[in-house]
């Protein structure tokens, strides 16, 4: 069975109005030819990287007992075009920025040497880390990078399970992968502190939501199939200039 139509398409970002569209309203949108353009990224090189999302391991930190989110997780230090991997770490937040999950260490297993191996990764996160610069000043970037992938197993699954949130961070990329026999997976970005929203729904593989964190809370609704092994792959970056958070940082 294939989905229907989305009811509400996304507000495409011309790519070279990015960070202009970042500075007016705290998001852009890019479709798939939009981020391979903005970003200098061959689309096949971004392709050849989704077979990856096959290999995630289960969250076991799921305090809603759901068993729906498998992923991988892994930290970089990007300084303009030098992309630097650090010692495996905990992803930590901070409960005012993740009721659910926030407050406690959680270990996941580390992206795989076939992302790492792959020279579209690192120049990914260099063309994302730009924006990032661009909107906020020169710097160093201190990035988590988080594969997901939320299934139907249990008849519904659940992109944030945290509710609307922001993650306290700098700037936030959500790039689609892919979905496959699923309804659902809305996505909704709203301002931090005022009345405006948006919302859509990604279908394109490749297309990317690029957030700035301090202004929008953002979320996605839950899934349901629409044949058997229903899915949503994503991938989801966060751009952080002080640090990586932790139980002891600032």
């Amino acid at each position: 069975m294939t989905e229907a139509a989305p009811r509400f398409s996304p507000p495409l970002t011309p790519p070279d109005r990015v960070v202009q569209v970042l500075r007016e309203q705290g998001y852009a949108v890019l479709g798939r030819e939009g981020l391979c353009q903005w970003a200098a990224l061959p689309a096949a090189e971004l392709d050849a990287l989704a077979p990856t999302w096959d290999d995630l391991r289960p969250d076991a930190y799921l305090r809603d007992g759901g068993r729906y989110r498998s992923r991988r997780h892994s930290c970089f230090i990007v300084d303009g075009d030098n992309v630097t991997p650090v010692p495996h770490r905990a992803h930590w937040q901070p409960v005012e920025y993740n009721a659910l999950h926030g407050g406690m260490e959680r270990w996941f297993e580390p992206l795989s040497a076939d992302v790492l191996s792959r020279p579209v990764w690192p120049r990914l996160l260099s063309a994302l880390a730009t924006a990032c610069s661009a909107m906020k000043g020169p710097g160093t970037w201190y990035v988590e990078a988080h594969q997901f992938r939320i299934d139907t197993t249990d008849g519904i699954g659940r992109p944030t399970p945290e509710g609307a949130h922001r993650d306290g961070v700098d700037f936030v990329a959500v790039l689609l992968v892919g979905r496959h026999g699923i309804k659902g997976g809305e996505t909704r970005v709203f301002e931090a502190d005022g009345p405006q929203g948006i919302r859509f729904t990604l279908t394109e593989p490749w297309s990317a939501l690029l957030l700035d964190d301090a202004r929008v809370i953002h979320e996605s609704t839950p899934i349901q199939p629409l044949e058997a092994h229903g899915h949503r792959d994503t991938l989801v970056l966060t751009f952080r200039a002080r640090g990586f958070q932790g139980p002891a940082a600032p």
